[in-house]
């Protein structure tokens, strides 16, 4: 058995499994909840008319009551979705097919999600030639990588740009099987006017996402058709591809493992219901989504346990034999000895990544939207913007919604962390350099980050640790609008809007000679300040909203009253990425079905506010040694009392006697 103290994820209930798994999106590793498909929970299409379901998402969008019983509860959520993000669902989506050369570095990123699924995608080919339509293969970040199907729809397709190469995520192109089968981690169907974009009505696509042993979410398989040929079983014969892709990655990778594969019935064994193990030594380190749901266990199982935590008695040998779980439950299965002379390799590491873009994008746009407007018709006009604020306060979420929602949307975004760059490299990587400008330099030279955003957006990050003598340089084309690379005599013209972001006070370091004068008056025309997420009103919805978009709600494991106060009294020194990694944590210790309880708080967070003291304010004559006027003696105590209240707004509106509207409005406000 396994030492006593070794974690243990708790059994849930026979024939279920509703775990949390990672999934990798743009890079990142998230964590998200795949739904058993035996649970028979997967949304279908509504049987509404299509007028019926148009009038009902105007009546959303309107704000009238929600259409519940006309539509499927995720497609509903993905349209209240769409309506929080602003899309008007009444044109085509904003969208524009990455290059050839880019679709082809995604191909050979994902080759092997690619072999893996490409007897699949031959299967279900015909099935598409016979109904007239498509199998689409993504990736994690809803990017179509593959299609196959008739001419005639694949021509029809591209009309809405359902070709390869286009990204269909939710917050793009509104609800659609693919984007909405990410954010929903579960397989659903999307039929005609039920797409959040009327152009898309004139289709019907049935999506499933892919899982890997590991859990990790790595692309979607759609079949789509026309709108006109409702097809019933489409879900199903995705979703049973689906499971023979996952079976298929078992083939790979796992050579130095011992692989169990077994079921409660033997002839189901080596079917696509069959659940499989695998075990490095006796370590559990991969399974797949059958497996959990036979043991009733959740991702969280890999590393922690071992073959006699979860199958009693000895290791079975390579012929089929009876197994029995720690539960009692009677199982069938075999078992396949790794293979002699192979290395375990190191086994990725199963953490949760900092706040994505998407998760924090609708709340913090939210709450500063009036600044957004200011901001993008300053970027259209070529205006520079500084984005001032705490680390973790979103300064490159609101950059990039400053881009989508400007002219140059369609060009590149290019960030630039200059706090990141090696102070030797930051010349060659922001200005490029000709061929052999210096020792290393690569063959053809490098075009440089600036000239890579041209006609679109160029994002510089941390702009208050540039060197100095970089400060001139880019000054200068900022000047010029032109860039003069390493090595070379001739400038090139270039064209890109300038944002810049900064958790530096950029006219004090004017002040101390650390940062150039004229710079500062170049990119600082207009700034945004992000306020600090203390300071921000009604941080429980946030809380709440937060939780509903990084899964909690699809694992039905709602955060208890005590959590959300908690939450909402902390201070968050670290912001929205401190925030949405604790949510991250508590998604991941969530037990499914049932809330989520102070106990799994850090205790620095699980403090009651109750616990916190308000200080004294100090006096006028304190402050300044003379009298000071009202307003500033009021935004003083204000100030002492939210400190005080270890940032909470609430809090010390409440011991003030004051509206936290009041609070707030007053602490945002910069005196003269």
């Amino acid at each position: 058995m396994a030492a006593s103290n070794q974690r243990t994820p708790s059994l849930l209930a026979e024939g279920r499994v509703e775990g949390c798994v990672q999934y990798k999106a743009g890079g990142r590793t998230q964590p998200c909840s795949i739904p058993s498909a035996s649970r028979g929970d997967v949304p279908s299409a509504s049987t509404a008319t299509t007028d019926a379901i148009l009038a009902a998402r105007r009546r959303l969008l309107d704000g009238g009551d929600l259409p519940r019983p006309v539509v499927p509860a995720p497609i509903l959520r993905s349209w209240q979705r769409c309506a929080e993000q602003g899309l008007t669902g009444t044109e085509l989506p904003r969208v524009e097919p990455i290059g050839i050369g880019a679709l082809r570095e995604l191909h050979e990123r994902h080759e092997t999600l690619r072999r893996f699924t490409r007897p699949e995608l031959e299967t279900l080919r015909a099935a598409a030639l016979r109904t007239d339509g498509a199998v689409i293969l993504t990736d994690a970040d809803a990017i179509i990588l593959d299609m196959a199907g008739t001419p005639a729809f694949a021509d029809r397709a591209s009309r809405v740009l359902l070709r390869p190469g286009v990204a269909w995520r939710e917050s793009v192109t509104g609800t659609n099987a693919i984007g909405t089968a990410l954010v929903e981690r579960r397989p659903i169907t999307v039929h005609g006017a039920e797409h959040f974009f009327e152009p898309h009505s004139v289709l019907t696509c049935a999506a499933a996402p892919i899982v890997d042993p590991r859990g990790l979410l790595c692309g979607v398989l759609d079949l789509s058709g026309h709108a006109a040929g409702r097809r019933e079983h489409a879900l199903e014969l995705v979703r049973f591809a689906v499971a023979q892709i996952e079976r298929r990655f078992f083939d790979h990778g796992f050579e130095h493992c011992m692989v169990l594969r077994f079921h409660r019935d033997p002839a189901l064994l080596g079917s696509a219901h069959e659940g499989i193990l695998a075990f490095d030594g006796t370590h559990l380190v991969a399974a797949n989504r059958p497996a959990l749901r036979l043991l009733g266990l959740d991702w969280s199982a890999l590393g922690a346990l071992r073959f006699e935590d979860l199958l009693g008695g000895t290791i079975p040998t390579e012929q089929a034999r009876t197994l029995h779980t720690r539960a009692g439950a009677k199982l069938v299965g075999t078992l396949s000895a790794p293979r002699s002379g192979v290395a375990s390799p190191a086994a990725p590491a199963r953490t949760t990544s900092s706040a994505s873009l998407t998760d924090i994008e609708p709340v913090l746009c939210g709450e500063t939207s009036q600044s957004l407007r200011r901001a993008v018709r300053l970027l259209e006009a070529n205006i520079p913007v500084l984005v001032s604020g705490e680390t973790g306060t979103g300064k490159e979420v609101f950059a990039r919604r400053m881009h989508a929602e400007s002219a140059r949307r369609r060009k590149p975004f290019v960030a630039v962390n200059c706090a990141a760059l090696p102070e030797s490299l930051i010349e060659a990587e922001l200005f490029g350099y000709e061929e052999g400008a210096f020792t290393g330099a690569r063959r053809r030279g490098h075009k440089g980050l600036l000239r890579q955003a041209e006609g679109g957006v160029l994002f510089l990050d941390e702009i208050g640790d540039m060197p100095l003598a970089l400060q001139a340089r880019l000054l200068r084309v900022l000047q010029d609008r032109a860039v003069s690379p390493l090595g070379s005599a001739s400038p090139v013209p270039v064209d890109f809007a300038l944002i810049c972001a900064t958790h530096r006070a950029l006219a004090d370091m004017v002040a101390a000679g650390d940062f150039r004068q004229d710079l500062f008056f170049r990119i600082a025309p207009f700034v945004v300040e992000l306020p600090p997420l203390r300071l921000l009103p009604e941080r429980r919805s946030i809380v709440q909203a937060l939780w509903t978009r990084l899964g909690g709600d699809a694992v039905e494991a709602p955060l208890s009253a005590e959590v959300v106060r908690c939450l909402d009294a902390y201070h968050w020194p670290g912001n929205f990425r401190q925030l949405v990694n604790m949510l991250r944590t508590l998604l991941v210790l969530a037990e499914p079905g049932r809330g989520v309880d102070a106990s799994t708080l850090p205790a620095e967070i699980r403090a009651l506010p109750s616990e916190v003291r308000l200080a004294a304010v100090p006096e006028p004559a304190v402050l300044s040694g003379a009298a000071l006027p009202l307003a500033t003696v009021a935004r003083t105590a204000m100030r002492a009392a939210v400190d005080a209240s270890g940032g909470n707004v609430s809090l010390a509106a409440r011991r003030l006697g004051i509206n936290r509207s009041t609070l707030y409005r007053q602490l945002l406000h910069r005196s003269g």
